[in-house]
């Protein structure tokens, strides 16, 4: 065995289907103020997660009555229950400046993982790697015994687009190319509508044929619509590019705070010489804009650095190298997270975990 905690502090909350509650909308407040907030530690998030077989919970701190730290983790058993995980998806939120936060923070996310037989647990923090001093990541994993060369689960690098300004100083830090295909799109007389709940099979259509074309997996078409029917009308939209009331295009943008995150996007094997992808990143960007978002995370690109990423582009297509093609255009900033670590409980369990994840890779 590995880590075995001491129980400090008892604020354990689980997050299952039931009404929005204070509790809830005061986390919420919470994550979306703090400047490592993201959409995947909200309480809609959890509940998304809940219907398909994850197990959540909240550690948190307060100071006078008010959140100063927390954690949103997610358990699930794996390899016919052999192994028992935890995940902590862009968390914890925390102070990464102030050591005893964290000491007391990674001790309620010992405990809950104690509680709930989890033999690791893998964070993933929504820092950007030019917010800690050189080494303070280092320095944190070293005295927390976190395991940092490790898979990930969201890509660590991405681009970033900045919101701020107007519309025209969008485009103009956009490339001349990309700005092109935007204003091609228009006149090839594509067209961008926000969808409804309805118009989920047409989503899950194009996903199938852009899975099918890249050969990647997706999600089963309830997951798409458990997350539209969560976040939707107020944090997340469906926009649907078309010609001709023909879809060519989709996809479904999520605004949390000050970010908004493109997170699944698909595309027809049809009319591609229109543009309709841009005409969508587009449209998702002005939508972000009218919720008062400041950024827009495009959610990954390889994970090299940017020098290398522009000496290789052109020439590679594997992996998410086809996508930073595109993504380099919109004019954002190449940005990576610290990364992955694990927080190992039992050295058994995370042996059969690494044993998995290179199988299924």
């Amino acid at each position: 065995m590995g880590i075995i905690p001491n129980r400090m502090f008892s604020n354990l909350f689980q997050i299952e289907e039931k009404p929005y509650s204070a509790e809830d909308a005061e986390w919420d407040a919470f994550v979306a103020a703090h400047p490592h907030g993201s959409i995947l530690q909200t309480s809609q998030w959890a509940r998304l997660k809940a219907r398909f077989g994850w197990t959540a919970y909240r550690v948190w701190l307060k100071q006078d009555g008010q959140f100063v730290a927390g954690a949103q983790m997610l358990f699930r058993s794996a390899a016919m229950r052999l192994i028992r995980i935890g995940y902590i998806p862009h968390g914890p939120l925390v102070d990464w400046h102030n050591d005893e936060q964290i000491d007391v923070l990674f001790n309620q996310i010992d405990f809950a993982a104690y509680e709930h037989r989890a033999g690791l647990v893998k964070i993933e923090p929504y820092v950007w790697q030019d917010t800690l001093p050189p080494g303070r990541w280092d320095s944190i994993s070293a005295t927390h015994e976190l395991v940092t060369d490790t898979d990930t689960i969201q890509p660590p690098r991405t681009v970033v687009i900045d919101l701020q300004g107007s519309e025209d100083d969008i485009l103009a830090r956009m490339k001349s190319k990309t700005r092109y295909n935007i204003r091609l799109a228009a006149r090839k007389e594509v067209t961008v509508r926000e969808g409804t709940l309805e118009d989920l099979p047409i989503f899950y259509n194009l996903m199938l044929e852009t899975g099918e074309r890249g050969e990647f997996g997706i999600h089963a078409p309830e997951y798409y619509s458990a997350a539209y029917e969560l976040f939707a009308p107020e944090s997340a939209a469906l926009l649907i590019a078309e010609y001709n009331a023909q879809p060519l295009a989709a996809i479904m943008v999520f605004a949390h705070g000050e970010q908004a995150s493109y997170l699944y996007g698909a595309s027809s094997n049809v009319e591609r010489q229109r543009m309709p992808t841009y005409a969508l990143q587009w449209a998702a960007m002005q939508w972000a804009r009218a919720r008062d978002c400041t950024f827009y995370d495009m959610w990954g690109v390889p994970d090299e650095e940017p020098d290398t990423l522009e000496a290789q582009f052109q020439e590679r297509s594997d992996g998410l190298w086809s996508v930073y093609r595109a993504k380099r255009g919109y004019g954002g900033d190449v940005k990576r997270t610290i990364g992955c670590a694990d927080r190992i409980y039992n050295n058994r369990t995370y042996r059969l975990y690494k044993w998995r994840r290179a199988r299924q890779s």
